[in-house]
């Protein structure tokens, strides 16, 4: 597989992506197991439709995504893995708080090499929807299909409101170029600086998802964001929507909501009415455009039993009210550990030439000398000071010699040396699949999610013009050649100065420990980081930039906005060796995680 050559002459060795010979992807199936049962998984390449392209993918018993487990709460179960992948694997069981050598690390387990098989032990303790995925070159795997969710049925029958029935989505995007997924070095991650943003959504694995409803049913989704560095912020129009859960179990409080915000690897539970009869969509809402995700159907055909009454009550749930009145005493605490998340970057400077200082995300901002940018904080990048042309991503017809905007579409214009060649690739990817609705600027910025408590309000470090509620990939070209080599992501131990896998960490058993973590603007590339503690126990969120979580949930990951900072409160249960990182793939592939110690 690998070709030694392909560095000498100049080429970088790229992993597979033929799709001769490959059996079709298959429909995801559903898995019940009891306790005590065994089931089998396999990795394997596939061949999958994707709009117009055919493209080679990696699956999960041959369909993407791999099958969804149901399993009862306290249950154990056994997974033989087979590995006829493309590279060493494990299988990271995402928010189980299982034993730590079934942890799925290369901490706690060797790689499963191609050809052979490993058997883990997976027990879910906690009620709610969790997912699995690989833990080695995370980067590639994700993108090429490698995810599958995990249903955890509650021991208490009331657990949840009633529902006419559950429904489990996967939300992901996926890079496609020229009919094949963009090409992976075999070697280096790449796109490290914001993290590989696809053209084409993809829900429950497919990029024209079609669904189908009742009038008056109530259905429970259990959203899962499996991409590699998108935040998805899902509405429903024409359906009325409750948050009720979230990674790891119930909130506090029921809420009625418009619209869920999801990091990667967030999970979501909402109980959605629909009161009419119609045709809706479900969205990925942007503060620059609106994306269809998928279609939903409603009959006229009223469901068996209606549960609006039901609906319609907002519960309180006893145990997250007693949590909050016991943790009370440490919102106004120092914090045990703080951790500040940075970036360094380390672009090449044009030799013989004289340069001007340019940021990638508003090309408008250049300067005479090396700084960062007013609007968003980026540290500014050396170009050569020559006249520039700008040009629309999505009407290459379109040029200025300013960085005004697009008459056509409203797009910013970007120097045409920066996107070039990406531009007519981006554009058939987002168009050619019918996801982006012309719907215009949506005035988001200053609202607040009632149901996810991600605030797009800016925070109160961030710099005037700051990203409301994500980023999307406004800086292609740069972002395709940033490696390991000229990019670095950091976590550093504000006590020590440890940074990464230097920090050492030890907790026991039954800590309950405040971790405050602070995205540091005073970075080379301020952005939103969604911050993973693995299965050493779970937690809650105490506060963002000193107010306090209005409602509580357990939780697994957590979305720091840039500039922000937010306290959490992890509840320590597991021995072993756990890891904690950012979750967008290629900051953690580019060493942004540590491993922590605990003791019995």
């Amino acid at each position: 597989m690998h070709d030694p050559s392909a560095h000498r002459h100049g080429h970088v060795a790229e992993l597979p992506r033929e799709t001769e010979g490959l059996p079709d992807a298959r429909k995801t199936e559903l898995v019940e197991l009891a306790d005590g049962d065994e089931f089998a998984l396999e990795i394997i390449p596939v061949k999958k439709r994707i709009g117009d392209a055919t493209v080679r993918m990696l699956a999960y018993n041959g369909s993407v995504p791999g099958p969804t487990l149901k399993v009862a709460q306290d249950s154990t179960i056994t997974v033989k893995v087979t590995n006829r992948g493309d590279l060493d694997a494990t299988v990271h069981w995402h928010g189980l708080r299982l034993e730590n050598r079934y942890d799925g690390t290369h901490d706690t387990q060797a790689p499963i090499p191609v050809g052979e098989t490993f058997t883990y032990q997976v027990q879910v303790p906690d009620p709610g929807a969790y997912w699995y995925h690989p833990h080695i070159r995370e980067d590639y795997g994700q993108e090429m299909g490698l995810y599958g969710n995990i249903l955890v049925t509650p021991a208490e029958s009331e657990y949840w409101s009633p529902a006419n029935r559950e429904l489990l989505l996967t939300l992901d995007d996926i890079l496609i170029e020229d009919g094949q997924i963009a090409a992976f070095s075999e070697t280096e991650t790449t796109h490290v600086a914001m993290g590989r943003f696809g053209n084409v959504m993809l829900v429950a694995g497919e990029p024209d998802l079609s669904l189908a409803a009742r009038r008056g049913e109530v259905v429970r989704f259990y959203f899962t964001n499996t991409a590699n560095t998108r935040v998805f912020n899902v509405a429903l129009p024409g359906s009325q929507m409750k948050l009720v859960g979230a990674d790891s179990g119930h909130y506090g409080h029921e809420e009625l909501v418009e619209e869920v915000l999801l990091a990667p690897s967030e999970r979501v539970v909402v109980d959605v009415l629909f009161p009419d009869v119609g045709e809706l969509e479900l969205e990925h809402r942007t503060p620059e455009r609106t994306y269809r995700l998928a279609a939903i159907t409603v009959a006229d055909e009223p469901p068996e039993r209606s549960h609006a009454d039901d609906f319609a009550r907002l519960r309180t749930n006893r145990d997250m009210t007693d949590l909050r009145e016991r943790i009370e005493p440490l919102l106004g605490s120092p914090p045990d550990k703080t951790l500040s998340f940075v970036a360094e970057m380390d672009m090449a400077v044009p030799e013989g030439v004289p340069v001007v200082y340019a940021c990638p995300m508003h090309p408008e901002v250049v300067r005479d000398e090396p700084g960062s940018c007013p609007k968003c904080g980026m540290k500014l990048l050396a170009q050569a000071a020559e006249e520039t042309t700008y040009v629309c991503p999505m009407h290459p017809e379109v040029t200025s010699d300013k960085a005004d905007r697009c008459p056509k579409c409203g797009m910013k214009l970007v120097p045409a040396n920066l996107v070039a060649a990406d531009s007519s690739r981006e554009h058939e990817g987002h168009h050619g699949h019918g996801h982006e609705h012309a719907h215009g600027h949506h005035e988001e910025h200053g609202h607040q999610h009632a149901g996810h408590h991600h605030r797009h309000d800016e925070p109160k470090n961030a710099p005037s013009g700051a990203q409301g509620i994500e980023w999307e990939d406004d800086m292609v070209e740069v972002n395709r050649m940033t490696t390991p080599a000229n990019m670095r992501w950091k976590l550093v131990d504000r006590d020590t100065g440890a940074e990464n896998a230097q920090i050492d960490w030890t907790f026991h058993v039954g800590d309950q420990v405040k971790l405050r973590l602070v995205n540091e603007m005073d970075s080379d590339h301020p952005m939103p980081h969604p911050f993973h503690v693995h299965g050493a126990g779970r937690f809650v969120i105490l506060a963002r930039d000193d107010v306090a979580e209005p409602n509580l949930v357990w939780k697994d990951t957590v979305l720091v906005r840039t500039g922000e900072t937010v306290d959490i409160l992890l509840d320590v249960t597991n021995p072993g060796v756990w890891m904690a990182h950012c979750h967008i793939a290629e900051h953690h592939e580019s060493g942004m995680m540590f491993s922590f110690n605990v003791v019995a």
